[in-house]
């Protein structure tokens, strides 16, 4: 409900609100969305009350005021909840937030002519329907106390730099108002989450080898601040992050512009996501990320990239298949051991006791034979087992 005057209240309905409780602190003129801690939080809030005895037999009113700001952010955390919790629809749980296209956002960017793409809480909805069907969100696992650790807000111009989660963010910052962080203080944290390699968009601050040395691949992608990655940098991007074995950390200046553009790359390639949806996605992560003509990049590559996507898992496909095929002839040759097969075996009779059926039949398998003979064998030396395995 949307109230001028917080309400009082009653036996049968109890009122809550959190416009004041989940602060958006902006950079500039952006206002949302809040981020995952606190959809975190306030979902573990909702199913509290909903739990409660006494609430049990009382109607649960989420208020919020008219601030268009605030209001927005209320659609989103509850139209989520529906979506995480009801297993509503994006589309139905739209439906029931709005009568019209009064939802919107804007970006941290000083150009408001720009155009904005992510024009509807809509868009947010889609997008924790997604990271939940992909397995980015698990608020099982999820938690809002390390989240919050790496998202400390130094003065109200300027933040320090986060990780952001599923999709981790690495943030080396020399500037003066941003503290300052060495690769070495990145060691521990990368080795338990499976991070094996860095990419850098940004100048270089600090030497790369000191992340190489310690066993973690590295790798610059260098372009400006602010613009938009060459063909040849999103190709390069996603060949990286193809790659590697593990989880791949990434990050630029501030961490925003640059580094969300290239991750909403990969969520389109590799997941299908729509622009608007990679935007929204990225921005509950880490908000304030992918600015200005940033978004129009995104909104241009979205076919492309998508097409990229189909080629690539067609190619898995086909790779998977032929790996199967092999597996197949592995798994029926290794089942000869098995097949049995009647073998009648005579002793040295005459001829007459061969005549008077004196001999026996005798079922023995292919299996039992190998075995024989392979206990015939000698056993292997040490170094010819050596050999072999690593072969």
């Amino acid at each position: 409900a949307t109230l001028r005057v917080k309400p009082k209240n009653t036996a049968n309905t109890h009122f809550f609100s959190t416009d004041e409780e989940f602060i958006y602190e902006s950079f500039y003129a952006d206002f949302g969305p809040l981020n995952l801690a606190m959809l975190y939080r306030y979902c573990w809030k909702l199913n509290k009350k909903l739990k409660s005895f006494t609430m049990s037999r009382k109607s649960l009113v989420h208020y919020t005021s008219y601030d268009q700001k605030k209001r927005a952010n209320a659609a989103v955390l509850i139209g989520a909840y529906a979506v995480m919790y009801l297993k509503r629809s994006p589309e139905d749980a739209y439906r029931t937030l709005i009568a019209g296209n009064i939802i919107f956002e804007q970006d941290m960017s000083f150009n408001a002519h720009i155009k904005q793409i992510c024009k509807t809480a809509f868009f947010h909805l889609r997008n924790i329907s997604k990271a939940l069907q992909h397995g980015f969100l698990d608020f099982e696992r999820f938690s809002a106390e390390e989240y919050e650790h790496y998202e400390v807000t130094d003065s109200d111009t300027t933040r320090s730099l986060i990780e952001t989660y599923d999709v981790t963010q690495l943030l080396l910052t020399l500037s003066p108002g941003y503290p300052l962080h060495t690769p070495e203080a990145y060691f521990s944290y990368f080795c338990q989450n499976d991070i094996t390699t860095v990419v850098r968009l940004n100048r270089t601050l600090y030497d790369g080898r000191r992340f190489e040395d310690a066993g973690f691949e590295h790798h610059d992608l260098f372009f400006l601040d602010g613009t938009t990655p060459s063909d040849l940098i999103v190709r390069r991007f996603l060949h990286v992050c193809e790659s590697t074995d593990g989880a791949v950390a990434v990050h630029c200046k501030a961490g925003l512009g640059r580094t969300g553009t290239l991750i909403g790359c990969y969520l389109m390639k590799h997941f299908r996501f729509t622009a608007a949806e990679a935007i929204a996605w990225i921005r509950v992560c880490r908000p304030g990320s992918i600015i200005g003509p940033q978004q129009n990049f995104l909104e241009e590559k979205q076919h492309s990239l998508w097409v990229q996507g189909d080629v690539h898992r067609s190619k898995q496909k086909l790779v998977q298949q032929r790996l199967s095929k092999q597996e197949a002839v592995s798994s029926l040759l290794s089942s000869m051991d098995d097949l049995s097969i009647n073998t009648v075996l005579c002793k040295s009779y005459s001829l007459d006791e061969v005549s008077g059926n004196n001999c026996k039949e005798v079922s023995l398998t292919q299996g039992d034979e190998l075995r024989a003979l392979k206990g015939k064998r000698p056993p292997r030396s040490a170094s010819s087992c050596s050999r072999y395995q690593h072969l």
